[in-house]
């Protein structure tokens, strides 16, 4: 047998995480790792956080698994603190971020084809952008222009139609009658830490009123307060129809959710959509402790503040090293270093020889995504292994 008992999907490095304390990692020889990373944007709350754990345990003693068949005191609550929070009338519970967005798929086709006498069968088509990740399904790899993801998974699913990212007019150029919606990331995470423009997600939104389409929005990485708003749509002044998102929600704990208003939820009717694990009760409490941890004005304020004072060191620092980078974007705690050279080198050079974690991504760009709960203490130990992986780097490019 020459097969990993492991199917060998992921190309695992040398790093074995047996331990979380805060935003630290600790291997099982005992090595510390300071964790901007973040499990790729999910643990939010760093890796030992009381709340979060006391809320698991308790609900694990009590009740971890019911059918949907049966009242959901736990979701109703999850639920209802996600309406309260947001933008949603009503909310569909999901294991993962994929999930999320396959089922704001659905929702965003039903609300056209479900709609009694008036529905619209030829409405099927999404408006999907250049350089986007939206998970690993049959439905999220078509709805992602990357032809690395669709590599020996053809036929891909129809559609969906690619526009260019932030080009509001390329957009419009592939509007007509099949057209059910846009599915854009605010903030494109794997794609490189892009904000979308002001002006193309205010256009996006008019453009959906004006022809009656969804806008639905994938925040799994970008919402659950990585930005310093709960959710990144709030930072242009817009809502949108449905809202797919998962990470951070949990905590750590597999959770994903599809947000939706009231009207774009009309095609999701008794029979039309379902889950055996989404909502399960166990997830139900950990979302429920983070929300209770971040939902509220004052921790926001906390991430807006620490992201900016992040975004202007790390705009010093890059001054020092012109060769390596070459400008800082994205909001809150979800920034974006990116780099003249390719950033996959020096993500793994940071790991292996300074114990930094982070991520690297599109477009030659190293992810900062640590957990939300960092302090000065962590800040200052972040920079202090930049600095010397960059310095190291250099020399070692060099050489």
């Amino acid at each position: 047998m020459t097969i990993s008992p492991l199917m060998p999907v992921y190309p695992r490095c040398g790093v074995r995480p047996v331990k979380g304390e805060h935003c630290h990692l600790i291997d099982e020889d005992g090595t510390r790792y300071l964790d901007f990373a973040s499990g790729i944007a999910v643990n939010l709350l760093g890796h030992s956080h009381a709340g979060l754990i006391e809320a698991i345990q308790n609900q694990a003693a009590q009740l971890m698994h019911v059918s949907n068949l049966y009242g959901s005191p736990q979701g109703e609550k999850l639920a209802q603190q996600l309406v309260d929070a947001t933008f949603a009338d009503t909310v569909f519970f999901t294991n993962s971020g994929a999930e999320a967005v396959e089922g704001a798929i659905k929702a965003a086709r039903a609300y056209h084809q479900n709609a009694g006498d008036a529905g619209d069968a030829e409405r099927f088509e999404l408006i999907t952008f250049s350089n986007a990740f939206h998970g690993r399904t049959m439905a999220t790899i078509s709805a992602s222009n990357q032809t690395k993801m669709h590599h020996g998974f053809s036929p891909l699913l129809d559609g969906f139609k690619y526009a260019e990212f932030d080009d509001l007019e390329s957009a419009k150029s592939l509007m007509g009658p099949h057209t059910a919606g846009f599915l854009v990331e605010p903030i494109q995470g794997e794609g490189g830490i892009r904000p979308a423009s002001d002006a193309f997600m205010k256009g996006l939104r008019e453009l959906a009123d004006e022809h009656d389409l969804m806008l639905v929005l994938d925040e799994v990485q970008c919402g659950v307060a990585r930005t310093g708003k709960m959710y990144a749509y709030e930072h242009y002044g817009i809502e949108p129809d449905i809202v797919a998102t998962a990470k951070g929600l949990g905590g750590g704990f597999p959770l994903g959710a599809i947000l939706a208003t009231e009207k774009a939820a009309r095609g999701m009717t008794f029979g039309t959509h379902g889950s055996t694990y989404g909502g399960n009760p166990l997830a139900m409490a950990a979302g429920s402790a983070v929300m209770d941890a971040v939902a509220n004005p004052e921790f926001l304020a906390e991430v807006t503040e620490k992201g900016e004072r992040i975004r202007t060191r790390l705009e010093q620092f890059i001054g020092n090293y012109p060769e390596l980078f070459e400008l800082v974007r994205g909001k809150g705690l979800m920034l974006g270093l990116k780099m003249k050279v390719e950033s996959r080198p020096f993500f793994l050079h940071l790991r292996d020889n300074h114990q930094l974690l982070t991520v690297a991504a599109g477009d030659q760009t190293l992810r900062v995504i640590p957990p939300l709960v960092i302090g000065d203490a962590e800040i200052d130990e972040f920079f202090d292994k930049l600095s010397a992986g960059a310095a190291s780097f250099k020399v070692a490019e060099t050489a």
